[in-house]
């Protein structure tokens, strides 16, 4: 233990905090209530303020440890952050093949079975392809047109069946009203309604002077997956 030479005073005991609570509860002043435009409170109506508070913003400590903070040390508020469950989006889920057949979804009603009926829509397509094109001049290169035709949606086209290995479908000529992968549907003049398989034949497609062919073994996309495909120049293509 030291002790204290002749002259030296010892050290002076450090003053013990005084109690947070009196300053908390503590009426303030009336020439600063004023300027604050605050109406003065009693130590009761603030103590029950400042327990409201804490609790709040303390939410898992317990009151006899907050009391005993205010009276022996400045509180620190935590920051309280709620857990929010996140809802799981529930994935939409289409129509199966079987109900989009049982709901007849893509058939046609025969009295809407008619040529004049899809006549706009052969002069909407043809608009479309010839802006696709940026107009069908003469010296346009007929690869160029022939890439964006194969791409291009063909619903409203006028197409023919110039080759098949079934007799029965050559000559057949008519709009087409719906492209799946597999068959075009046709409404022809006579207001009949063909369905008429890719595989095996030869469509030719006529617009401003420009022919083009299609071979359907080639093209057994849907039109949706077309639009992605790169299609290769070949010499020759058979049936």
């Amino acid at each position: 233990m030291r002790g204290w030479g002749w002259g030296e005073r010892p050290p002076r005991p450090t003053p013990a905090p005084p109690c947070l609570a009196g300053h908390l509860y503590r009426r303030l002043p009336p020439e600063e209530t004023g300027e604050l435009r605050l109406q003065p409170q009693d130590s009761e109506k603030a103590k029950t303020l400042v327990h409201a508070f804490l609790k709040r913003s303390m939410p898992k400590m317990k009151d006899e440890a907050i009391q005993d903070m205010l009276t022996r040390k400045a509180v620190v508020l935590e920051h309280y952050h709620k857990k929010q469950t996140k809802q799981k989006r529930k994935k939409t889920k289409g129509f199966t093949a079987k109900q989009r057949r049982e709901l007849r979804l893509f058939e046609i009603e025969p009295e809407q079975q008619r040529y004049a009926i899809f006549l706009p829509l052969h002069e909407l397509w043809k608009q479309y392809i010839r802006d696709l094109c940026h107009g069908l001049k003469p010296d346009a290169q007929p690869h160029m047109i022939q890439s964006k035709l194969l791409k291009a949606d063909l619903h409203g086209a006028i197409v023919t069946v110039t080759k098949s290995k079934c007799p029965s479908y050559v000559g057949i000529t008519g709009i087409i009203l719906q492209e799946f992968k597999h068959i075009f549907k046709i409404i022809t003049k006579e207001d009949k309604l063909k369905v008429v398989p890719k595989l095996n034949n030869v469509f030719s497609l006529e617009l401003d002077g420009f022919i083009s062919y299609i071979y359907g073994s080639k093209f057994l996309l849907r039109a949706s997956e077309r639009s992605a495909k790169k299609f290769k120049l070949k010499g020759t293509i058979d049936l």
